[in-house]
């Protein structure tokens, strides 16, 4: 039985991921993501299957981040019928991203469509509605971590926890064909140790081959710890001048972050007690959910739980769901912190913000997350004097502050570990047959290529598309 990787997405790029993995006549999917881009390639790249979604087996998703999960509903409209497997985190977040996703996709073709009809330009149709993304979650079953499942006949995986965002996992493929046997790792996104909320990543034990996430192949970050006073002092600095700090954070994970490092600020009385606002219904939803899912937190974040003290409920945070009560936040004058989605500024309420208060040298950008390629987010991280929102031109004057430490993604020197412990681990003691490193800009991946090649190991980066026989 020949056992075969198909690289779909998330190769040479940190979006999209996807791949296909083909055992004799099984074909299991990992992950479904959409790619996030400009948006002809986002409908060009996302409607473009090079496999039959009718003749999938199985899917496994890894975490319900929409680069992930986000491309499902889609791939439902073009057949795929098999179950989907998944952490009950995942599965919970899932059915709130996939939705707002829809959500977001019907907003923007009705703005485009508006633009294409003045043009006589052709129209266009969302990838799916949010009506069709709720319907997908029926395809999902709940997985425990560490419970094994099978697949098909000679298939089993296993969801270990990768420690990136609640719910998310590690996934093992056991393959069997007669006597030999193949193992296959997927750690795409891989978490790191000592976050708030979350466990460390668990390593996977004895892996044949590795595909592994490569997003900061080339840097290390700050300790965790940092984040916390980098944030104190960027805070202090804004409200102080009497400006508003806009946060431009992903819905999932980071923003819970955020509330909790400035919960513990807070409580220390290390920054002035502003107003703060999560601007975003999704956050508010999945905020909930963290709430619900407590088994999937690490044991402080637990006994502060049964404590009663709830590092989402703070005196002074609003979570604002009513569209009425977003816009007069821009109205207001007051030194505010303001959480709002997308985190790369491509969607969302905080384009609205920034729309409103990136021309004032008082307010501040407070940049907590991984900026994309081609996205509004890296435009304002590299400091464009000028960036366009809802085709508009800017000025940008307002304060950029970039806290990398958040990264909920592994660092170079974490990856390494990472592997290192695989290694240490496989049966003979011996190294992998093969690492193949995606979910990475080319640069981030060819650093630690070079790294771990150095350290006598085989790795490649694979093209988009590409197939690779595993032996």
């Amino acid at each position: 039985m020949s056992v075969k990787i198909k690289f779909l997405g998330g190769a040479k790029t940190v979006t999209g991921s996807s791949h296909l993995v083909t055992a004799g006549n099984t074909e299991i999917l990992l992950d479904g993501g959409l790619f996030q881009g400009r948006r002809q390639a986002f409908y060009e790249i996302n409607t473009a299957f090079h496999y039959n979604p009718r003749t999938i087996k199985a899917m496994v998703l890894s975490h319900a981040h929409i680069d992930h999960c986000g491309n499902i509903p889609n791939l439902i409209k073009r057949g795929l019928r098999c179950k989907i497997y998944t952490t009950s985190a995942t599965k919970d977040l899932a059915a709130l991203m996939l939705v707002d996703s829809g959500k977001i996709q019907e907003e923007d073709v009705r703005y485009v469509n508006k633009i294409n009809r003045r043009m006589g330009l052709p129209l266009r149709k969302a990838l799916y509605t949010a009506k069709e993304a709720s319907k997908a979650i029926r395809i999902f079953r709940s997985i425990s971590y560490k419970q094994k499942f099978c697949i098909a006949k000679d298939i089993c995986a296993t969801i270990l926890d990768a420690g990136h965002i609640l719910g998310s996992g590690i996934i093992v493929l056991d393959i069997k064909d007669g006597q030999r046997s193949l193992r296959v790792g997927y750690a795409v996104d891989l978490g790191r140790k000592n976050l708030p909320l979350l466990n460390d990543p668990v390593v996977p034990e004895g892996l044949d081959y590795l595909v592994m996430e490569s997003t900061y192949g080339a840097r290390l970050h700050r300790p965790i710890d940092e984040a916390q006073s980098k944030l104190r002092e960027a805070i202090c600095r804004a409200v102080k001048r009497g400006g508003k700090v806009i946060i431009p954070s992903f819905t999932l994970e980071r923003t819970q972050e955020v509330i909790y490092f400035l919960n513990e600020l807070l409580k220390e009385k290390l920054i002035p007690s502003v107003p703060i606002y999560v601007d975003s219904p999704l956050a508010t939803n999945i905020t909930d959910l963290f709430n619900y899912h407590l088994d999937f937190l690490n044991d402080k974040t637990r006994k502060a739980f049964g404590k009663g003290d709830n590092p989402f409920e703070l005196l002074n945070l609003r979570f604002i769901r009513e569209q009425k009560e977003s816009k007069a936040l821009n109205t207001d004058k007051r030194p505010m912190i303001i959480i709002a989605g997308s985190g790369m500024c491509e969607s969302g309420r905080v384009l609205h913000h920034l729309q409103n208060n990136i021309e004032d040298s008082r307010n501040m950008i407070l940049v907590v997350g991984y900026m994309a390629q081609d996205t509004l987010g890296r435009r304002i991280v590299e400091k464009n004097p000028f960036v366009r929102i809802f085709g508009v031109e800017y000025e940008l004057n307002a304060e950029v502050v970039v806290i990398n430490s958040f990264s909920g993604h592994a660092d170079q020197r974490e990856l390494l570990e990472f592997v290192s412990g695989c290694t240490v681990s496989s049966p003979a003691g011996g190294p992998l047959k093969r690492i193949f490193l995606v979910h990475g800009e080319l640069e981030q991946s060819e650093a630690l290529a070079g790294l771990l090649s150095q350290k006598g190991l085989q790795v490649h980066i694979p093209d988009k598309d590409e197939e690779i026989l595993l032996n």
